[in-house]
């Protein structure tokens, strides 16, 4: 009947990740219809080895498991599995940064071998044990095994996760979690594929998620437990399955997408060092710094360069997140490895997950009566293609807020101390989306942005009672920094293209359509896209891997090793930012706040996941053919980062209080935070001096080799290297800023600032830098440049009057002088002077100095052997503009050139402003300086000989 067919798939599961089961017992208890196990073990190494994480369980068990079959109405309800408290304990592996934990042996290939072979073996038992029935059809049957795995209803009430790590204790709380099967409008129902509809939906439901992070002491007790980091939070996920045809096991498309309505976090100061500590965790992760290699994933020490894709700080770190090497780097024997030894990349570990979490076992065509060899040659084919994936995190609104505590004990002696926290910073976000897209290894697109986000002071910090309630200052003053627009006034774009998107074609009842080519991608993806869609803060990281031999077809599996199977492979990756106008207000409260919460951070050390290690160049040189160096010359992969700032506004006040002899020594690591007296009252200041600072566009571009290692020990080892392969053996980053000017203005009681007294007038200027990757490589090389830099200044000008002269030191003085800064106060005849009144014109302008330089160029660079600088200075101009008669301003000059003294005996030569006669006019100042290194004589005595005698 129907249970011989049922049964063993339901057991097999259970079976798998349980402990002491009796299969015989189990299965009387499922043909009644219910089973209830109490007290179940889960099998924690089978756990590890499916995730593949660097992570071992100390413990994992279920309270209670339930399973309910309606045999007698399998086609009409759901298979019901209910689990009740559920807790798992994790921790980092011991010598998880040990070589030996990364490197393995053939020995442990075969052992994991064996132990994935005994894991299939019950599924085989019980398929041979479960008897056919020639009453029900093959057909029948599996579309019936299939309707009832597609509404199978998942609960699980009471979830507990643990991660221990040093002195943290991350816990995670769930108190009723429920996967089941719905219809086109998302709501519960007993679905199923069909011919006309090839889409199966579901929906995951989180309710009252908690997440805790306390501190253990060194007997690993918690002494008391700090206030939850995220409290009862809920929201919900769907999940959309486009299948080809009715046969198809894997989905041609997946849609993964969570929504979250609220999401308020906190963090305390003693909880963000341990935050801090869990997200170094996820971004060793992340890059392949803490090993992968576990369990069979193991990598050959031959070939263990540590990291086959690098393991050097900054933006070269993002070497370790691709999977292969470029196909001409492939036939080289430096970085041969065989198939088996393939390192895994975190794409590979994220990609090994899909089949397993939406496709049927790869055992069921036993299940269903079918025989595997009659698998047509189309269907496998089918299966073997890679399906597209979309993963989306949507929040509607998003709040962090930064708690200092305070111990405070009882009246009475014996009793504990408590733990009473206070709000002094907030972070409002709105209209979050984090968007990954992706097709294999081949292509992964990820898209993240929000609508809108302002930062917030809350109440006193340090005994200063800044935003006490009795203060009653403003929100427009709390508020420090404010970034895009309000979502009330954007409206859901966040949300677009996304399963809660209405207008979405799968709530449509029509297929959507992904871009999976890089330049399509680019050209529909643009900034102004992005900001469109979001207004804040816009990101798009895109990582595509090409075969352009021909061989193949595009969705070839790239997973192996073999050059010759895979042909020419270009990668590329481009990461591009984008944020939006801003409003930047550095008040006392803002940097005190700021600088408390990097002083608390910095409270507790931990040690790093990964060490740097130094850059020792492989004695065996390799040496390539003409070809192999002609291969190399066509194409080399490189991560590009480009940063875009658009409108950036930032004010930075006289301070009102300051503490900064108290902050800076902790973060200098001078002294101990806790030696600190409380201060007086907080006095505000109106109205209250400022120099703000504007600017049109910030652009920063950030180029590095995408397998800096690789490809500097290969060229190094070339006699003369071409300028192209020594062009990509360097980190580029190229500086733009345009339309940065500075100016004061002041804010009054109302909150509103004045009209901005120009300073600085409008001006652009670049700055170019790159810097020689592994440059221990290039020791035999002398004159190969390790860092050069270029600076431009097409012009700068400088004005200000007296009065504006010390406005601007008594704001300086507020921040560097240490002690009153009441003593500092500035009078309000000065304040006249510096800001007029709006629309009264002064009868009596104050002479203002004024100072320009035009076609600044500065140069740097530096060898193993020399540091030069060199720079041009076009022209220099310094004058007094005074009032005139008649409303007209003279011109003194104090100092100019180049100029033209031919008339330098007549008056007239006074009272002209004078330029240079054109651009091409000589420079005013040319220098050039060189500063020899310091060598060794013993160790390059024969270098220097050389270099002297020019045959270097």
């Amino acid at each position: 009947m129907l249970e011989s067919y049922v049964t063993p798939i339901l057991m097999s599961y259970v079976n798998r990740y349980i402990k002491n089961l009796k299969p015989s017992d189990l299965q009387l208890s499922l043909w009644g219809g219910d089973v209830v196990l109490s007290k179940l073990e889960l099998k924690l190494d089978v756990l590890e080895q499916e995730l593949k994480l660097p992570f071992t369980f100390l413990s994992g068990h279920i309270h209670e498991l339930r399973i309910h079959v309606p045999w007698t109405k399998l086609g009409s309800e759901p298979v019901v599995i209910t689990i009740n408290t559920m807790e798992c304990i994790l921790k980092l592996k011991d010598g998880i940064q040990d070589d030996h934990e990364s490197c393995g042996s053939n020995s442990t290939n075969r052992s994991t071998t064996e132990n994935t072979k005994s894991l299939v073996k019950p599924r085989r038992t019980i398929q041979q044990a479960a008897p056919t029935d020639p009453d029900l059809p093959p057909g029948y049957v599996q579309s019936l095994i299939r309707r009832v795995v597609n509404n199978v209803n998942i609960v699980i009430n009471n979830l507990i996760l643990k991660y221990v790590e040093d002195d943290i204790v991350l816990s995670v709380n769930i108190t009723s979690a429920e996967c089941y099967t719905v219809g086109e409008l998302w709501d519960r129902a007993f679905m199923d594929i069909s011919a006309t509809d090839l889409v199966l939906r579901k929906v995951i439901n989180f309710s009252d998620c908690t997440v805790c992070l306390d501190k253990r002491n060194a007997s690993g007790k918690i002494e008391f437990y700090q206030d939850p980091l995220l409290y009862k939070c809920s929201f919900r996920t769907r999940l959309h399955f486009t299948y080809d045809n009715l046969n198809s096991k894997m989905p041609s498309v997946i849609k993964i997408h969570t929504l979250v309505e609220s999401l308020k976090l906190s963090i305390t100061d003693q909880q963000l060092p341990m935050f801090i500590r869990i997200m170094q965790l996820g971004i060793a992760l992340y890059y392949g710094e803490i090993g992968n290699f576990k369990d069979g994933e193991t990598e050959d020490p031959t070939c263990h360069n540590k990291d086959m894709l690098g393991n050097i700080t900054g933006a070269d770190d993002e070497t370790r997140i691709d999977m292969q090497y470029p196909a001409q780097y492939k036939g080289q024997e430096l970085y041969s490895q065989q198939e088996d030894e393939q390192p895994q990349g975190w794409v590979s570990w994220a990609w090994s997950f899909v089949p397993a979490i939406v496709s049927y076992d790869d055992g069921e065509e036993d299940f269903l009566g079918n025989d595997p060899t009659s698998t047509t040659h189309q269907q496998k084919a089918q299966i073997l293609r890679d399906p597209i994936v979309s993963i989306g995190f949507y929040c509607t609104k998003a709040t962090v807020t930064f708690k200092l505590t305070e111990m405070q004990a009882e009246s009475s002696y014996y009793s504990p101390q408590k733990v009473k926290s206070k709000e002094v910073l907030c972070w409002e976000q709105e209209g979050t989306t984090v968007e990954a897209l992706m097709m294999g290894e081949p292509f992964f697109d990820c898209q993240i942005g929000f609508v809108g986000c302002r930062a917030l002071c809350l109440k006193g910090i340090m005994g200063v009672k800044d935003f006490e309630e009795n203060m009653n200052r403003s929100e427009t003053e709390a508020c420090f920094f404010i970034c895009g627009e309000n979502l009330s006034m954007k409206g859901l774009t966040y949300l677009t293209n996304s399963l809660f998107d209405y207008r979405s074609p799968e709530n449509n009842g029509t297929r959507a359509e992904f871009i999976l080519d890089a330049t399509h991608h680019k050209e529909t993806y643009t900034e102004i896209a992005g900001m469109q869609r979001f207004g804040a803060f816009y990101m798009d990281y895109l990582y595509t891997m090409e075969n352009i031999s021909g061989k193949g077809s595009t969705n070839q599996d790239f997973s192996s090793g073999k050059s010759e199977d895979m042909g020419t492979v270009q990668e590329k990756s481009t990461k591009s930012l984008v944020i939006g106008p801003l409003d930047f207000r550095l008040d006392s409260s803002a940097v005190h706040r700021i600088l408390k919460m990097i002083v608390c951070a910095l409270e507790h050390e931990y040690e790093p996941y990964s060490g740097l290690k130094p850059d020792i160049k492989d004695e065996n040189e390799t040496i390539l053919n003409p070809e192999e160096v002609a291969s190399l010359e066509e194409y080399i992969p490189t991560r590009h980062t480009s940063v875009t700032l658009l409108k950036c506004t930032c004010t930075i006040f006289m301070a009102e209080f300051n503490l900064l002899d108290h902050l800076l020594p902790v973060i200098m690591g001078e002294k101990n935070s806790s030696n600190f007296l409380n201060t007086t009252n907080f006095q505000s200041l109106r109205p209250l001096p400022s120099i703000q600072i504007l600017v049109d566009k910030i652009n920063l571009e950030h180029s590095v080799p995408m397998y800096a290692e690789q490809l500097v020990h290969v060229v190094s080892s070339l006699t003369q290297p071409s300028d192209n392969l020594l062009h990509y053996c360097y980190a580029h980053c190229y500086l733009k800023i345009f339309g940065f000017q500075a100016g004061l203005t002041s804010l009054d009681c109302r909150g509103s600032y004045c009209l901005p007294v120009p300073i600085i007038p409008s001006f652009s200027t670049a700055l170019y830098g790159k810097l020689l990757k592994l440059p221990t490589c290039w020791t035999k090389r002398s004159q190969i440049a390790i860092t050069e830099g270029i600076f431009e200044l097409p012009n700068l000008t400088i004005q200000a009057t007296r009065a504006q002269t010390l406005l601007l030191q008594a704001i300086y003085q507020s921040w560097s002088h240490i002690g009153n800064v009441s003593s500092l106060s500035v009078n309000e005849a000065l304040m006249n002077e510096v800001f007029q009144t709006i629309g009264v014109k002064s009868k009596n302008p104050l002479p203002t100095l004024e100072g320009s330089i035009q076609n600044v160029e500065l140069k740097y660079c530096s060898t193993s052997l020399v540091k030069c600088a060199s720079g041009t200075m076009g022209s220099i101009k310094i004058c007094a503009k005074a009032p005139g008669d008649s409303g007209k301003e003279k011109l003194i000059p104090l100092l100019q050139g180049p100029s033209d003294t031919k008339d330098l005996h007549s008056s007239k030569w006074l009272n002209e402003s004078r330029r240079p006669e054109s651009l091409l006019a000589p420079d005013l100042i040319a220098f050039t300086v060189q500063v020899p290194q310091y060598m060794d004589y013993c160790h390059n005595s024969e270098r220097v000989r050389k270099y002297k005698q020019g045959k270097l």
